[in-house]
């Protein structure tokens, strides 16, 4: 009985392995037959390296996390399934995506310019591109969970930010963005600063605010300064 209730459970454990990669593979298949193989594989494994980072960042820190999970033209995420303790801890998983995100496109850029390659050279634009999108200061983007550590009013910033990139780049992935944050935003016009919930939430030394501040902001200059040079060379 004990044995094969040790099977049971081991199976459950696989089949999450099998639907994270399986949903990985679907994803490649799908921009395969839009991109082609070699440029649907490396797009899916930079996201898959800044979903990785989220992953090990919420492992380190004592959390229950599952697998990445794959939706063509969506993107990837994974699911905590330990409640975040505090808004240091929530802006730790989610800087760790686009950081180490940022870390895999670095790889792709250096490669690229040392094989003189098309190809890799717009794998990495695609790398900066997908790590600066996610840090709009809008939850539920990485940038939001990054910047509440601040105020969760700072989200209101985000919002003519998504709108002019709707503008330039309609896409239902931003409607569907605006969707999910307008709970938050509601949450962060409501937020009361004060009350013991909020205090006990952001309980965090100005330093650590400071720090995070300055680690978002750098991110972001290094992220948007390259996706552009990057743009203009193969433009030209």
């Amino acid at each position: 009985m004990i044995k094969a209730l040790l099977l049971f459970l081991a199976s459950l454990k696989l089949g999450k392995v099998l639907l994270s990669v399986g949903s990985m593979l679907v994803t490649i298949w799908v921009y395969t037959t839009i991109y082609g193989l070699p440029f649907a594989a490396g797009f899916v494994g930079l996201i898959l390296v800044h979903e990785l980072g989220h992953y090990a960042a919420a492992r380190q820190r004592g959390l229950d996390v599952g697998l990445p999970m794959f939706i063509p033209f969506l993107g990837a995420w994974i699911t905590l399934k330990d409640r975040l303790v505090d808004a240091e801890t929530e802006a730790y998983v989610a800087y760790a995506g686009p950081f180490i995100g940022t870390l895999g496109a670095f790889a792709v850029y250096f490669l690229a310019r040392a094989e003189e390659s098309d190809l890799l050279m717009a794998l990495a634009y695609s790398g900066f591109m997908i790590n600066l999108f996610n840090l709009i200061p809008l939850s539920p983007l990485d940038g939001g969970r990054i910047t509440q550590i601040l105020s969760p009013r700072i989200w209101f910033l985000g919002v003519p930010l998504l709108v002019a990139l709707f503008f330039y780049f309609p896409s239902p992935l931003l409607i569907l963005i605006a969707v999910l944050a307008a709970p938050s935003l509601l949450a962060a016009w409501r937020y009361d600063p004060n009350s013991p919930e909020a205090r006990r939430y952001r309980d965090v030394p100005t330093a650590v605010r400071m720090e995070y501040t300055i680690l978002y902001l750098g991110l972001a200059v290094v992220l948007a300064l390259l996706a552009y040079n990057i743009h203009e060379s193969l433009r030209h």
